[in-house]
């Protein structure tokens, strides 16, 4: 388990569970925060042998245009190295905006909990890139 780099007042955790890294935001993130956070997964994913990342966005009540462009950069990053991506508890509020956003989420699958975001992270069952995504 990995908590914030010291030098990162506020900044959104990363948890190692096993192969899969969790990001659980918490409150409204900022624009600095989440460029700090694309920047933390793609360092820890490049340094790791990360089988996938999942995002939980539970906490969170709006998201604007910039932290959709940044969630669509992480999962575009993570399938770099073979990692997937996996966004999960998203409100009915967030997933319209990231829809009417209309960022491009290559290799995304979303789920409505962490429970169920772990299954296909697990099994090796998400999307190959640039497939069709899961929507569970």
């Amino acid at each position: 388990m990995t908590l914030p780099h010291p030098g990162h007042p506020g900044a959104v955790p990363i948890l190692a569970l096993e192969d899969i890294l969790l990001v659980t935001f918490q409150g409204e993130p900022h624009d600095a925060m989440a460029e700090q956070l694309q920047q933390d997964v793609a360092h820890r994913v490049a340094g790791s042998a990360a089988a996938g990342v999942l995002i939980d966005l539970s906490g969170v009540e709006m998201v604007d245009s910039f932290l959709g462009r940044v969630i669509a950069e992480i999962a575009a990053g993570a399938r770099l190295p073979a990692a997937r991506t996996v966004l999960c508890g998203m409100r009915p509020a967030v997933a319209t905006t990231l829809v009417e956003l209309g960022p491009t989420l290559p290799g995304l699958v979303t789920t409505l909990d962490v429970e169920r975001a772990l299954e296909p992270l697990r099994h090796g069952a998400c999307a190959a890139p640039g497939g069709p995504e899961g929507g569970t």
